[in-house]
């Protein structure tokens, strides 16, 4: 089974969303999608005159924010995708972590609605699967109360994948980690990511999808790919990230 977190800037490509259904049509139904979408919440809280602010990478998220949040994540961008996937031929079924079997709680005053997952079941995915479906999970949770959350798409990734026991891939715009060259990088761990992040080879936006990815396979005990739509179906295309 194999978990792939859809990176934000992917959302905002027709034509490699578009690819990448097209491909998984070709495979084994094993596939869950979890995904974000948070230049579109920017748009939605904007376009409402909501002034929107970022704690150390996290959206704070009050409680007057989060009709804006869930309906951009959970409504708009799970739609969207629910649509290029019946295009493909695929059939989607948007669902939020709650029905992954994932309830959440918050992570801090400091956040407002911004949650950590922390209650694991079996939920939904498995029998989904079965039946033929492609789950696509938005990173909205639940708590114990009914309450929502805006829970990081990472984090969200990282905990569906280990509900599954599935193997997790961060899907992004590029084929992997380059190195000074241009050339892939196809495998990386702590010391070779602190000696190229020195060197300045690993930065800006790839690095923080290094370090999300390190982080990621920290927490599974398993190696953590990133790679683009057209490498995903190879087992060991992209930069495989271990500890």
């Amino acid at each position: 089974m194999k978990v792939i977190k859809l990176g934000g800037s992917l959302l905002e490509q027709p034509d490699e969303m578009r690819a990448l259904f097209a491909s998984l049509s070709d495979i084994e139904n094993n596939t869950v999608i979890v995904h974000g979408g948070g230049a579109l919440a920017q748009q939605w809280l904007s376009n409402a005159g909501l002034k929107s602010e970022k704690h150390e990478g996290l959206r704070v998220s009050p409680q007057e924010h989060m009709p804006y949040i869930v309906g951009a994540l959970a409504g708009c961008a799970n739609k969207q995708l629910m649509s290029w996937a019946i295009a493909a031929g695929l059939r989607p079924i948007g669902l939020t972590l709650h029905e992954a079997g994932i309830s959440c709680r918050r992570q801090s005053a400091t956040l407002g609605q911004v949650g950590t997952c922390e209650l694991f079941e079996s939920g939904l995915i498995t029998n989904l699967l079965k039946s033929g479906y492609l789950p696509l999970i938005s990173s909205i949770g639940f708590g114990k109360q009914g309450e929502w959350f805006n829970v990081n798409a990472d984090d969200a990734a990282v905990a569906v994948a280990a509900n599954l026991d599935a193997d997790l891939l961060f899907l992004t715009d590029v084929d992997g980690v380059l190195d000074s060259e241009g050339q892939l990088i196809e495998q990386l761990d702590s010391r070779s990511i602190d000696e190229l992040t020195k060197s300045g080879v690993i930065r800006d936006g790839m690095l923080v999808k290094v370090r999300g990815a390190l982080n990621a396979a920290k927490r599974l005990r398993r190696c953590v790919r990133i790679g683009s739509w057209n490498l995903m179906n190879q087992t060991h295309s992209g930069t495989q990230i271990s500890e």
